[in-house]
């Protein structure tokens, strides 16, 4: 699968304002994609999808995306039982980024830290003026 699948690069105003699906992928083939608890809101993780991973999430209804790590397709909870099936899909302004509301099946939790979402930690400045993490949620148990 290509990008062709897609429509191709619009106008800024029809990109902005129109129908047309015609996500924008980076010079990589890469596009950013948020996944975002359906109920709650929360941001779960971000990662990235490929034309392919993004047919396949439209295809099925359940999240895939492209590991950059791993340089292959992944499918969010095969192996885990994290299956995230989307709810709804939205496109940001210049079709640049994918958000996508999505309730987790198996234990709820998104990150393989066993987090419910892989923003677990905070960043302040401590009092000599440096950047430090603080965790904001430990481990999801039931």
């Amino acid at each position: 699968m290509s990008e062709t699948r897609f429509g191709k690069d619009l106008d800024k105003s029809t990109r902005e304002e129109g129908e047309i699906f015609a996500p924008r992928f980076n010079a990589d083939g890469l596009i950013t994609a948020v996944a975002v608890d359906a109920d709650t809101k929360r941001v779960l993780m971000v990662a990235h999808m490929n034309a392919e991973a993004l047919a396949k999430t439209l295809e099925t209804g359940e999240a895939h995306y492209w590991s950059r790590s791993r340089n292959e397709l992944w499918h969010k909870g095969a192996t885990s039982g994290q299956i995230q099936r989307v709810e709804e899909m939205r496109v940001d302004c210049d079709q640049d980024a994918i958000e996508m509301r999505v309730r987790v099946s198996g234990d709820g939790n998104c990150c393989h830290t066993g987090r419910r979402s892989c923003f677990y930690r905070r960043v302040s400045m401590d009092e000599s003026g440096k950047p430090r993490l603080t965790k904001t949620d430990m481990a999801f148990t039931g």
